[in-house]
């Protein structure tokens, strides 16, 4: 899906055994491997003897204690997460219950737009919709931690909630907004191209010099793969432009066109990819709609 970006898919998970990938900076893999989730989803332990947990992961037994392993007694001050889908929090009520600490986020789970017929199950399905943060974040806030403030930046497009959090030495957290080993997921009515372009920019207004994200290895000329991404995404919306004009009017038809040789297992989501597009599109009046922008709606060139 993504063969115009510099990915990188060289990466060891070592699930169950603590990475260190940045001064202060813990990684561990849980075991959750997928076409979504690369080998699966990656927490982080952030501190000297004073710890910060991002993103706690799935509710998996032995990921719970490969991350009670690797605080080595110290304590966990709070959880901070960078979004609300399942995989980065279902093991969030057990390691509150476990290590005492606070839940940190920008908010509930929320969809970026209302949902449409249908819509609903599907948002339901990916994010966490009974978590509620013990304290929301701001974009622009900072939390203290040993490592030094850690700044809160706001990056919604994947999901309407998102956060990265930058560390003191030009280390992100990019959470699923970035990663070097494919392109993120933006999915309606969860996600939102017109935000997931927005907030790109916005890192590329940082001078960030590392990304750390929610799966797979590290992204280690940010600048350089942001801008890409970038034009990876104008290059698809002229792609899904070009099957419009060739007379491809729906979602599936243009990820046929569009998506040449694509895994199954994720025609849906290029389908759902194409629809933000889409939607993007119509609210720039460059394509009309028969209704709604929807999976079964029918589009053209305005």
């Amino acid at each position: 899906m993504s063969d115009d970006l510099p990915l990188d898919r060289a990466f060891e998970p070592r699930h169950g055994e603590p990475v260190a990938v940045a001064p202060g900076v813990l990684r561990l893999t849980a075991r959750n491997a997928g076409p979504f989730t690369f080998h699966g989803t990656n927490s982080y332990l952030l501190g000297h003897d004073r710890l910060l947990l991002v993103d706690p992961g799935p509710d998996e037994d032995a990921h719970l204690d490969a991350l009670l392993a690797a605080t080595a007694g110290r304590p966990v001050e709070a959880i901070l997460l960078t979004h609300t889908h399942r995989d980065h929090t279902a093991l969030v009520q057990r390691a509150k219950a476990l290590f005492g600490a606070p839940v940190l986020a920008e908010g509930p789970h929320r969809p970026s737009r209302p949902p449409r017929d249908g819509e609903a199950l599907r948002l339901d399905a990916a994010g966490d919709s009974s978590l509620v943060p013990d304290r929301r974040l701001a974009d622009g806030e900072t939390i203290a931690s040993d490592l030094g403030a850690i700044e809160i930046v706001a990056t919604p497009g994947h999901a309407a909630n998102h956060l990265a959090f930058a560390l003191p030495g030009g280390v992100l957290l990019s959470g699923d907004h970035v990663m070097a080993w494919s392109t993120s997921i933006v999915a309606p009515p969860d996600g939102a191209m017109a935000d997931y372009m927005a907030s790109l920019d916005k890192l590329l207004a940082r001078s960030d010099d590392l990304y750390l994200p929610g799966h797979g290895g590290p992204v280690r000329r940010p600048a350089r793969f942001v801008r890409a991404m970038k034009t990876h995404r104008s290059m698809r919306e002229a792609a899904i432009l070009a099957a419009l004009r060739a007379g491809d009017g729906e979602a599936a038809a243009i990820v046929a066109r569009v998506y040449r040789g694509l895994d199954p297992r994720l025609a849906d989501a290029a389908a759902l990819s194409v629809l933000a597009h889409l939607e993007d599109l119509v609210a720039r009046g460059l394509v009309i709609s028969d209704g709604p922008p929807a999976l079964a709606a029918r589009f053209r060139p305005s």
